[in-house]
């Protein structure tokens, strides 16, 4: 596997390295091994995926907060999204700062996403899956987001969602010191 590192600290995209011949191709997309030579998180406890019907479905800004942050691992299995990671660490030298990846089911790249980091996606193509491998359980009274088109963060989605949901429309601006109080549910 290759991992490159993102402008967001402790962010990477992965990248499978392909072993081909005439029958097509194998790849490993995550090794225990690796990901820890990396100093990147090498447990995974549980593994959810996402289905959406149609192009233009904005999914996010999601993350858990203390004391049940989450690590994700998120792969593309069919389709395509631009998926983006959110720095919301106040520590970070990156805090504020996002960045935008295509994942696809053809260019099979993953995308690592840090704990108290926020995640979204936009659906690119009708009938995308994602994959994700989750460090940490989902518990309801951590669960939080943040919304997709805040002037605080300026994220430069590839077009306008079609399809979202309530909640995720409407999170109010994001107040550096206090992330929404209310709890947000995974999808």
């Amino acid at each position: 596997m290759h991992f490159l590192p993102l402008t967001i600290e402790g962010a990477y995209q992965i990248e499978p390295e392909l072993l081909c011949d005439e029958r097509g191709f194998f790849a490993r997309t995550w090794s225990r091994d690796e990901f820890a030579a990396q100093q990147l998180c090498s447990e995974f406890s549980q593994c959810s995926l996402s289905y959406n019907r149609k192009a233009g479905t904005l999914r996010g800004m999601h993350l858990q907060i203390d004391p049940h942050q989450e690590v994700k691992l998120v792969r593309c299995t069919r389709g395509s999204v631009f998926d983006v990671v959110l720095d919301l660490r106040p520590e970070s030298a990156t805090f504020l700062r996002w960045q935008g990846v295509e994942l696809s089911m053809d260019n099979r790249r993953m995308l690592y996403i840090p704990e108290g980091c926020a995640h979204g996606f936009l659906t690119l193509a009708d009938d995308t899956e994602l994959l994700y491998q989750i460090h940490g359980e989902y518990q309801t009274e951590s669960a939080r987001g943040v919304r997709w088109n805040d002037p605080a963060f300026a994220i430069t989605w590839p077009g306008t969602p079609g399809m979202i949901s309530e909640r995720d429309a409407n999170y109010p601006d994001f107040v550096p010191t206090l992330l929404p109080e209310e709890p947000a549910r995974h999808g």
